[in-house]
């Protein structure tokens, strides 16, 4: 099954180079670079480096995942995304496509509670909203997930008929919650997180950037269960 790797990119000019000499070679038939809106030379480094470039100037992680998914190559039929960072271990990929590829999942998320995050890469107000997320999604749909990592891996097809619709930080949140609505097999495998190479966190870094993607997480959460979203058809999430 040949992959996709989709990656994010806000004035990531300093960190792609050693991202891209990280990344194990073959692992990826495609590596898509969705350009957010950088003034620092981000989707030039990104074409020097073979990747496909794609721009939406509209600041947020799922626009800027949208258009990735809308260029995504037709033989793409596993979706991996990363962050830009090397908060992430492009190495560790290999963990999130294997139960793809043995037919024993279908969205497989990077957990970085459970691998073992790096001191102070994760910081306080991160780890509560991780909690707070995944608690009620355990109330809400039945499922303990243990975070909501952007390192994940997903069938194309199951992607495709998620429909996915946030523009901003509910991303990840929104497609854990479908997957679990359409009975999707859900694995989480233990990922390393470290703190960024280089520049400034977009997100966490931010105090008002930070509470308002909490309230925007939280925001989808409560929205998918009052539209009645219930818990899996059939009860064939997997831990």
């Amino acid at each position: 099954m040949h992959a996709a790797l989709i990656i994010p990119a806000l004035n990531e000019a300093e960190c792609l180079p050693s991202l891209f000499d990280a990344i194990p070679p073959d692992l990826f038939r495609w590596i898509i670079v969705a350009d957010n809106g950088s003034t620092d030379g981000t989707a030039t480094v990104a074409l020097g480096r073979g990747a496909i470039v794609v721009s939406e100037p509209e600041r947020g992680y799922g626009a800027a995942s949208l258009a990735a998914i809308a260029a995504l190559p037709e033989g793409a039929e596993i979706v991996v995304w990363m962050q830009a960072d090397l908060s992430e271990d492009p190495r560790e990929a290999v963990r999130l496509l294997a139960p793809i590829r043995e037919g024993m999942a279908d969205l497989v998320i990077g957990s970085r509670t459970m691998g073992g995050a790096e001191a102070g890469a994760l910081l306080p107000h991160q780890e509560f909203g991780n909690w707070l997320a995944c608690t009620l999604m355990r109330l809400f749909w039945g499922y303990r997930y243990t975070d909501l990592g952007a390192f994940r891996a997903v069938r194309r097809d199951c992607l495709e008929r998620m429909a996915m619709r946030d523009r901003n930080y509910g991303w990840t949140v929104e497609m854990q919650i479908k997957a679990l609505q359409m009975g999707l097999r859900v694995r989480e495998v233990s990922v390393r997180y470290g703190r960024r190479v280089a520049g400034e966190n977009k997100v966490s870094g931010n105090l008002r950037a930070s509470a308002k993607a909490g309230l925007i997480i939280l925001r989808t959460v409560f929205r998918a269960a009052w539209a009645g979203g219930g818990r899996p058809p059939g009860g064939n999430a997997v831990s």
